[in-house]
């Protein structure tokens, strides 16, 4: 069987403890991979590669990193194929999904930071008779990278491209639930030749391999997208070495829905913006609001075009979901599922193991149809916290600031989507949202240029073109007299 190892230096290596863990295909559920279970020992190797390696690279002209990235990018693109098969099996997404959407956005992390590095300016201004002030930007130094398991490629490259353009060293920590493409672009890096030490990846549990990144007193920047109680940990951990942090969190966002949108598109995009990759994305629509007069239109189409999801082999390209990442992600689901009914929802859709896997090779995978729900009690938990999977609540609504009330009663405030066809409407509700993104008649339109992140408890800290660089930087302002 094969054994995911760290990548130290451009080597792979054993954990210091010598103790493994196995790795799950949320399909079938069968193990099919096992990876090292790195500690804190592991953590403090990283660390010497990553700053014996920061002094060359930090100093390295914009050029060369700018080609490093690109020659990343171009050998991701060549190996699409055989990444997304394996993040499926990682994770349990569909391959066409993982081809569309998680490869497709690592290449482009590689191929825009590159290119964003080449371009970016310092501020210089002018004191009149006095004298001139400019800014200098330098790299942190070793950048701890934590991601997560629901985009695991996508995400890590989201922050490695940054990091390193910019002249810092890495120390990743993939999801220990889905290790396998972090594994691989290991070994990309290798082959492209980057620098030993420039970037370090360590598996393991993130209560031991994760916390030891946090706490060590050597890496002075993390990056770490996940759930909102780790990252309380993390900032608890990081504080009495006043790291530089930047969290990307959990959401609970509202999907607002007025009488005068173009029902039709609201429906077709509503369902993916549910359902897309399991409902395993923290900026799914997972609070549906629609206004009275168009509720019964709405709810009908929902319903129908959600029932001819096709859910199970996630390697039949007509396949739209495929397993949730392990067992006991999916019995949590399954648990806020059956809270409904106590708490005066409505069970209207889905809810059970479907029918299409059962006497399959995928009958023991961890699968759940899309589930719609009833729910006019806001103060509920389903319509309070987050599910992070195929299952999304509808309340109706009479006006805007009835609506806008419910969106804004979680303590979440990642993103939202508003459909309506009146532009002073859409714009009035925007402002109003408390999330980090506002689409309006839309959904999941990303611009790499535009800074990312939530509010309140979704996050602190925006990434994204300048952001990004602005994140992984370090800004010192230099004044010069006449």
């Amino acid at each position: 069987m094969k054994i995911i190892k760290n990548f130290i230096h451009n080597e792979y290596v054993d954990a210091v403890s010598g103790k493994t863990l196995d790795n799950f295909n949320p399909a079938t559920g069968k193990v099919y991979s096992q990876m090292v279970r790195s500690g804190e020992a592991d953590v403090q190797t990283a660390v010497a590669s990553a700053e014996k390696a920061f002094p060359l690279w930090s100093t390295s002209s914009r050029n060369d990193r700018s080609d490093m990235l690109m020659q990343i990018g171009a050998l991701l693109q060549k190996r699409v194929q055989v990444f997304a098969e394996a993040e499926s099996i990682d994770q349990g997404k569909p391959v066409s999904l993982a081809l569309k959407v998680d490869m497709a956005r690592a290449v482009k992390n590689f191929e825009f930071f590159a290119h964003a590095i080449l371009h970016e300016k310092e501020n210089c201004s002018k004191l009149d008779g006095v004298g001139l002030n400019y800014s200098l930007r330098s790299p942190v130094g070793v950048a701890g990278l934590i991601s997560p398991w629901n985009l695991p490629l996508y995400l890590l490259t989201w922050k490695v491209a940054p990091a390193l353009a910019v002249g810092n060293t890495a120390i990743c920590k993939p999801s220990e639930l889905t290790p396998m493409t972090a594994y691989m672009f290991s070994q990309v890096l290798k082959d492209v030749g980057l620098p030993p030490g420039v970037c370090n990846i360590i598996f393991g549990l993130g209560s031991e391999a994760g916390a030891a990144i946090v706490k060590h007193p050597k890496i002075p920047i993390i990056s770490f997208t996940g759930g909102t109680q780790t990252a309380e940990s993390i900032i608890k951990d990081s504080a009495p070495h006043f790291k530089k942090l930047g969290l990307e969190l959990g959401g609970k966002n509202p999907n607002i829905i007025f009488n005068d949108c173009d029902l039709s598109k609201t429906v077709d995009v509503s369902v993916k913006s549910s359902f897309n990759n399991q409902g395993e994305i923290c900026l799914c629509g997972s609070r549906i609001f629609v206004q009275k007069e168009i509720y019964p239109k709405f709810i009908k189409d929902f319903i129908e075009k959600t029932e001819a999801l096709i859910v199970g082999d996630p390697w039949d390209a007509q396949t739209f979901m495929g397993a949730l990442v392990s067992k006991e992600h999916r019995d949590k689901v399954m648990s806020y599922i059956n809270l409904a009914e106590s708490e005066g929802g409505k069970l209207i859709s889905g809810g059970k193991v479907p029918v299409s896997i059962k006497g399959t090779d995928f009958e023991n995978g961890y699968f759940i149809e899309p589930t719609i729900i009833e729910a006019q009690n806001i103060q509920c938990r389903l319509l309070q916290e987050e599910v992070f999977g195929p299952v999304v609540t509808i309340t109706q609504f009479t006006d805007e600031d009835e609506v806008i009330s419910w969106a804004n009663s979680t303590k979440y405030g990642l993103s939202a989507s508003v459909w309506t066809q009146d532009i002073t409407r859409a714009h009035s509700v925007a402002e109003r949202i408390k999330s980090g993104t506002v689409w309006i008649n839309s959904w999941m339109i990303r611009d790499l240029r535009v800074p990312f992140g939530g509010m309140k408890a979704s996050g602190m800290g925006r990434e994204g073109g300048s952001h990004s660089i602005d994140f992984y930087t370090e800004l010192k302002n230099v004044f010069v007299s006449y």
